[in-house]
């Protein structure tokens, strides 16, 4: 176990996740920026891709934002022909998301990067470190 009251491993563990966070979102992020996003749309196309017939309300709460934040962004992805609402066939005042055919390759080439970063660092730390990276992940975020 990492002693966290010692600041020197304090500082060693939040760089290894600073950088390590950094490495992960820096090629996605190149990616993003040519199209003139950033990552609240990859985590909108993530989620959408993640969850078929997500709808607002469900994208909502996963990301943790108001309405109001979420607004800009998910209207840029169907300016982009990214993004679909459609209503739903049993309540047509709800709207459910869908990742149009260029959104899911788009999504598909962000996720791509991102995975052959984690295969190479999985690979190199070995699965019981793997089973500790998830595990630690899973606290953080609070699905465990």
């Amino acid at each position: 176990m990492l002693d966290l009251k010692n600041q020197t491993r304090q500082q060693e563990a939040m760089e290894a996740f600073f950088f390590g966070y950094q490495a992960f979102t820096a090629k996605a992020d190149e990616m993003l920026e040519r199209r003139g996003l950033s990552r609240v749309h990859q985590r909108i196309v993530f989620f959408i891709a993640r969850y078929p017939a997500l709808s607002v309300k469900e994208l909502l709460e996963l990301l943790g934002v108001s309405k109001q934040a979420l607004n800009m962004p998910l209207r840029q992805l169907q300016e982009m022909h990214l993004v679909d609402s459609v209503a739903s066939e049993t309540d047509k005042r709800k709207r459910l998301l869908a990742l149009t055919e260029e959104g899911l390759r788009f999504e598909q080439s962000l996720r791509r990067e991102q995975v052959k970063l984690l295969q190479r660092a999985f690979s190199d730390a070995g699965a019981e470190a793997v089973a500790g990276w998830l595990a630690v992940n899973q606290a953080l975020s609070g699905l465990n």
